[in-house]
């Protein structure tokens, strides 16, 4: 059943990026939501007018327009704006459920040391479940009797409430990585903090994926981000595995290539802030990958 009260505190965060009519459809569901967050939306320096139409059609929403494509760190700019315990995050083909935000806050409100709950994602206009959602829950991560469900190792960002607190303590998403698989470090450095995350069954979000996403260049920036993830807090011997058992099995075409080279490019950089984790953490990290190797939503191609 839904809950049909308001609630105030969870604030909506939107990234997008000359996806209009896309983000207009969200949008208007959020608005319809029972919860009635406030909506805060980063427009990484659209051009196809949607800043004048987001301002005609949904004038109660903060628009932010910095001026260029922050990529995922426009999420950073966003929560600066933030003024509630929770922010949940969505993209412009994404929206949640009715009820869904008020479940995740109370499941938050009763665990303080747990950061992010992560939503069961359908896939429209089917209605289907993301390949994604088996591998949350079916995570082999061990974790305290509280956690509302399995303990995760990251985050989907167009699928989570975080709390507010603890997205800042972590130092929201890395500029480095820009987009693409940008969760991984900041999850990473919220578990070595000592925080939680974890998979919530009851939540649901809708994705449609847009029409306008380049899958290639999508995959190229996972690859590269995934490389930069590694070295940056693997530990020596891990990153070297984790960095051969990419170049053996993902596809080799142009994209991959390119992915490769991107983040050699970047090596000087990754190598400056490197910080591996600690052996306990590692540990964590080894299952996952372990895990993740047979996932359907794990594999670089498109």
């Amino acid at each position: 059943m839904t809950d049909a009260r308001p609630d105030d505190r969870t604030t909506v965060v939107v990234i997008t990026h000359n996806r209009r009519d896309e983000l207009l459809r969200t949008l208007d569901l959020l608005r319809r939501l029972p919860e009635r967050p406030r909506v805060i939306v980063t427009d990484n320096g659209s051009t196809d007018g949607t800043g004048a139409a987001v301002a005609r059609d949904f004038p109660e929403t903060t628009m932010l327009r910095p001026d260029r494509n922050l990529g995922a760190v426009g999420r950073n700019l966003a929560v600066r704006h933030v003024h509630t315990p929770y922010v949940a995050f969505c993209d412009d083909d994404t929206w949640w459920e009715p009820g869904s935000l008020a479940r995740a806050t109370d499941l938050l409100d009763t665990r303080p040391r747990l950061a992010a709950v992560t939503a069961r994602i359908l896939v429209e206009p089917d209605g289907t479940e993301d390949p994604v959602v088996r591998e949350l829950r079916e995570s082999p991560l061990p974790g305290p009797d509280w956690l509302p469900g399995p303990a995760l190792g990251s985050f989907l960002a167009a699928a989570t409430v975080m709390r507010t607190d603890a997205f800042r303590a972590g130092g929201g998403f890395h500029p480095g990585l820009w987009l693409g698989g940008e969760e991984e470090l900041l999850a990473c450095d919220l578990l070595r903090q000592g925080w939680w995350l974890a998979y919530a069954e009851d939540l649901t979000i809708h994705h449609h994926a847009s029409r306008l996403r380049d899958s290639t260049d999508r995959r190229v920036l996972g690859l590269r981000n995934t490389l930069w993830f590694t070295w940056l807090r693997r530990p020596l011997l891990p990153a070297l595995r984790r960095t051969g058992h990419l170049m053996r099995t993902v596809p080799r075409d142009a994209a991959s290539v390119r992915a490769f080279a991107h983040a050699t490019a970047g090596l000087p950089w990754v190598l400056r802030q490197r910080d591996p984790v600690p052996p306990d953490l590692e540990d964590r990290l080894a299952a996952l990958e372990r895990a993740r190797r047979d996932s359907p939503a794990r594999r670089y191609v498109g």
